[in-house]
């Protein structure tokens, strides 16, 4: 697979390239390729999340578990969905989140996170590949390795990065990260299983762009439409 990833991406994170996990990695998806299986998202959308947001860029990171597995809907956007897709349970459910704690007006229809990848927001998910209809399907591939190693850069090399971590797993992301020089909000998944578990109220999107501006850092405009 030929990396298609921003230069500044390239550079951080050249030496994970060259890895006998990634060598793996790339071939695993090749030969499924050739074995006539479905993967999302399409492979020029793979590091989507990068090229969107490039890493001097970046001011907040979420972190999700898997791309969506249905036909359409992956686009290398953690919880993102492409213009025209209907938007899944989890984003309805951070629309509410958002409308609760700023009160502004969040489509049901929309779904397309590129506005805000494009403001400095990581929407990185562990695993950057699925199998159609087959959740957590490369969640074993060396994805999480590859994604392990870009949250500990940006804790490395970045400062006051607001890092979004809903949910068990997106949580045991946590130790990757210098909690000295950044900052972790912790809530439920925004899941309809566990949303009412703490992730409605948790007002995360308000603290972001407080804790973002205390640092002199432009907020994050997190409506996606104009009236």
């Amino acid at each position: 697979m030929d990396v298609k990833i921003h230069p500044s991406w390239k550079v951080i994170l050249e030496k994970e390239f060259s890895k006998n996990y990634f060598i793996q990695l790339t071939s695993h998806l090749k030969t499924e390729k050739m074995l006539g299986k479905t993967i999302y998202p399409s492979g020029s959308l793979i590091f989507n999340a990068f090229n969107t947001t490039p890493f001097e860029k970046v001011s907040v990171v979420i972190i999700g578990q898997d791309p969506y597995h249905g036909e359409g809907q992956a686009h290398g956007l953690s919880f993102s969905v492409p213009t025209g897709i209907k938007p899944p349970p989890s984003l309805i459910n951070i629309f509410k989140e958002i409308e609760n704690d700023l009160g502004i007006n969040m489509s049901r229809a929309y779904g397309n996170l590129t506005k805000w990848a494009q403001q400095g927001v990581l929407l990185l998910n562990a695993s950057l590949t699925v199998r159609a209809e087959e959740p957590n399907s490369h969640a074993k591939l060396g994805w999480s390795d590859f994604t392990d190693a870009v949250i500990q850069k940006i804790s490395d090399e970045q400062e006051n990065i607001v890092f979004l971590l809903w949910g068990k797993f997106a949580q045991e992301k946590a130790i990757l990260i210098d909690q000295n020089r950044h900052y972790i909000l912790k809530a439920a998944h925004p899941s309809p299983f566990s949303a009412d578990k703490g992730f409605f109220g948790c007002k995360h999107f308000s603290m972001t762009n407080e804790l973002l501006m205390k640092n002199g850092k432009a907020p994050i405009d997190w409506k996606l439409l104009t009236d």
